[in-house]
C-alpha cells in the first residue's frame, strides 16, 4: 500500500486509527519536509507523544499531526 494510499485511509477513519499507526505514517514522511525546523518539530513532537502513557491523550496529540498528512497529500 502507497504511502498516499495509508495517509488517506487513516484520515478517513481517524476515530479507528491508533496513536501508533498515526506517529508509523508521520514517520515516514518526516523526511520529505524540506524544512529542518519543520522536521526537528516533529521529531520533539513524536518523541513527548511516544513517552506518553495514557493512549486517549496520544490519540488526542496525534490528532494535531493530520495538518501534515495534507502537506504531503497535497506535495508539501
Amino acid at each position: 500500500m502507497s504511502l498516499e494510499v495509508q495517509i488517506k485511509h487513516i484520515m478517513d477513519n481517524l476515530e479507528n486509527s491508533s496513536s501508533d499507526e498515526i506517529l508509523e505514517i508521520i514517520t515516514k514522511i518526516l523526511p520529505h519536509f524540506r524544512s529542518e525546523l519543520t522536521t526537528d518539530y516533529l521529531h520533539g513532537k513524536i518523541q513527548k507523544i511516544t513517552n506518553n502513557a495514557d493512549e486517549s491523550e496520544k490519540k488526542k496529540q496525534c490528532l494535531t499531526l493530520i495538518p501534515y498528512f495534507e502537506w504531503y497529500l497535497q506535495g508539501l
